[in-house]
Parts: structure tokens; C-alpha cells; sequence
């Protein structure tokens, strides 16, 4: 159905990083995530955004856009930028990035 088509191509490239907090840096990580939910609501190219965790220490963000330059907007942006100021004081290893494309997703429609 067009309906189904419609959300079938909402998003077709995301961002996956791994985060690996420091030792009793968890909750500092935690608290960054959830606070970065009111910056990524302003981005209007980015459709999904979770902050996850993963474990005790690790710690994730995945993402969902509709095309290339949205990915790269968000890539950009003041989220991004945030974590990578906050990358040596909460993270034990460099932060992985990869881009994924997105093969089929369920959105709220």
C-alpha cells in the first residue's frame, strides 16, 4: 500500500556509535545521553535517535535519517560536537562511528 511504501523509505541511512564509559563515569554518560535528547528534537533532518546502553560500561547512540546529508548534518551538529568535548573525560576508548544503511525499518506513521 502507498501507507506502507511511504514509511518504508522514511529512513534509509543511520549512524551507530559505541561509547565505552570510564570507570565511575556511567552515570555522568547516562546523564549526557538523556541530555541530549532536547538538542537532537531541533535537528529536523534527523527521524530517529536513541541514546542507549548496552551493559554496565558500554553505552550506545543509534540514529536514523532519510538520506546522506541528513547524516551528515546531524554529524555536524551541536550533539555531535558535544560528545566529541566530552570524549576524553567520559570515554575509555575513541568513539566508534559507522555509518550503516538502514535495509528495513518500522516507524510510527
Amino acid at each position: 500500500s502507498q501507507h506502507y511504501e511511504r514509511r518504508h523509505v522514511m529512513v534509509k541511512v543511520s549512524l551507530f556509535v559505541r561509547l565505552e564509559a570510564k570507570a565511575g563515569k556511567e552515570k555522568e554518560v547516562e546523564s549526557f545521553l538523556r541530555g541530549a535528547l532536547p538538542l537532537v528534537m531541533e535537528e529536523p533532518t534527523t527521524t530517529a535517535w536513541f541514546g542507549i546502553r548496552l551493559g554496565t560500561k558500554p553505552f550506545g547512540v543509534f540514529d536514523a535519517f532519510r538520506d546522506d546529508s541528513g547524516r551528515q548534518a546531524h554529524l555536524s551538529g551541536r550533539v555531535a560536537a558535544a560528545l566529541m568535548a566530552k570524549a576524553g573525560e567520559l570515554f575509555s576508548e575513541p568513539l566508534s562511528i559507522e555509518k550503516v544503511d538502514v535495509l528495513a525499518a518500522k516507524l510510527p506513521g
